[in-house]
């Protein structure tokens, strides 16, 4: 399976590219994501239960990073075996393109899977994993690019019936 597509970044390439290699933030934005440990510069390890139409599945897994090229991009590549569920094993190409203040994440990302899973359907597969895709991508652009300082709070409103009472 193959995916690609790109997403708006409200912040710098160097703030986006020190992101992708956070920890913390990958622990928020990777949807199902239980655990992830940096256990050198460029591997990590990672535990992540997932949801794929009948089929629930927790994979354990290591990640590694290479061709690094800071702020510009990398290639990350995983495996993970989910035991009876089957394995999963991929890789995706990351590059971070300036737009003003703000940066576009370009991403490629080619995907294995056997085992109980491949027996699910491309289609079920296909639109899961362009789902999980989305939602990491979406989240990722939220933390990321939240503002220093979010704005106050406005106060609440009242509806016409809290304004006759009140």
């Amino acid at each position: 399976m193959d995916m690609n597509g790109s997403q708006r970044i409200e912040a710098s390439r160097e703030a986006v590219y020190a992101a992708l290699n956070d920890v913390d933030v990958l622990r928020q934005c990777i949807p199902g994501c239980e655990s992830i440990e940096k256990t050198s510069d460029t591997e990590m390890t990672a535990k992540v239960t997932l949801k794929i139409g009948p089929v629930k599945a927790s994979f354990s897994g290591k990640v590694t990073l290479s061709d690094l090229d800071p702020p510009n991009g990398y290639t990350i590549s995983g495996e993970g075996s989910g035991g009876m569920a089957g394995f999963a094993k991929g890789g995706a190409e990351v590059k971070l393109e300036a737009d003003g203040a703000a940066t576009i994440l370009h991403y490629t990302v080619k995907a294995e899977i056997g085992g109980k899973l491949a027996q699910l359907g491309s289609r079920l597969i296909d639109g899961t994993a362009k789902k999980l895709a989305g939602d990491f991508f979406a989240t990722f652009g939220e933390v990321v690019g939240a503002p220093a300082n979010p704005p106050a709070e406005e106060p609440e409103k009242k509806g016409w019936l809290g304004k006759l009472l009140g």
